[in-house]
């Protein structure tokens, strides 16, 4: 068999593969959980979101489309209490669509396929500061102020929630965090804060990093795109990641890493525009996905 062949016969058995892992498959019983990449890939055994819960709640509460791997579901809930409990005023952290229970392709994205993806809606004040549920996915510019296209009515990025959940997400040692897509207007007001917050290096360091805006989508001004990497045990079930291996992967313990070694890590590793990142699949780049 020539290679053309071999290849074109081995990208056909991805494809079948995607297509029928909605549950174990008689071709592949090994694999569960978050199956595939990102943007090509199905779900086994994923967990749903309830409704609401302490700091947060759905933004569309009848959706199916709230199922994730069990950490990210967890993560969610733990940065939305986070976030409640760090900041005054009862406003929820909106969660926009995780995936469908068995994963697979759902409508108005070209990713969250495997159970690793959530949208988070942007934390907003009014104009005069004072924390607001979010009226939904509306679009935040490089001033921090952002307009609902129904009533004119401005309001702002809350950047001081929104900082905290970033922190709490990339904190938190149950996941790791691949990509938290946003736009490089927001991820400069993040960075902002936390510099003004006094924030380590080290952690500024790895939101710089992680924080990243797309280059084959929105540039999501309207909502954050988090991605959490596959764990050793979810690739050995057939995990693919779909981005870089992050230097910290393994090591979330923020306190033993000096100084002196994150300077060493950012002169030797990429960035994630060498990295070549992109919404779905660090690999794709035919522009073909979705908005959201």
């Amino acid at each position: 068999m020539t290679q053309s062949r071999r290849s074109a016969a081995a990208t056909l058995l991805s494809v079948a593969l995607a297509g029928c892992l909605g549950s174990t498959s008689p071709l592949a019983p090994g694999l569960r959980g978050s199956v595939g990449l990102p943007n090509q890939g199905v779900l086994t055994d994923g967990v749903e979101l309830p409704e609401a819960g302490v700091g947060y709640v759905r933004y569309r509460r009848q959706s199916d489309h709230y199922f994730g791997v069990p950490r990210l579901v967890a993560a969610i809930e733990k940065a939305a209490a986070d976030v409640a409990r760090g900041a005054p005023g009862e406003v929820p952290l909106f969660v926009g669509d995780l995936s469908a229970r068995t994963g697979g392709k759902i409508p108005n994205h070209a990713s969250h396929r495997t159970g690793r993806d959530v949208d988070l809606l942007y934390f907003v004040t009014n104009v005069y500061g004072k924390p607001t549920n979010s009226p939904g996915f509306v679009s935040v510019g490089s001033d921090g102020l952002a307009q609902i296209p129904t009533t004119g009515r401005f309001l702002h990025l809350d950047a001081d929630r929104e900082w905290r959940l970033v922190r709490s997400l990339l904190m938190n040692s149950e996941i790791e965090v691949l990509w938290m897509f946003v736009s490089r207007d927001v991820e400069a007001l993040l960075i902002m804060q936390a510099r003004a917050l006094g924030e380590s290096n080290e952690l500024v360091w790895r939101a710089e990093q992680v924080l990243h805006q797309p280059r084959d989508s929105s540039p999501h001004d309207d909502h954050m795109h988090l991605r959490i990497a596959c764990t050793q045990s979810e690739s050995l079930d057939g995990c693919e990641g779909g981005g870089p291996h992050w230097p910290w992967f393994g090591d979330p313990n923020l306190s033993e890493q000096t100084e002196a070694n994150l300077w060493a890590m950012l002169r030797t590793e990429p960035s994630p525009s060498e990295a070549l990142a992109t919404h779905d699949n660090v690999n794709a780049s035919d522009g073909s996905s979705s908005s959201r």
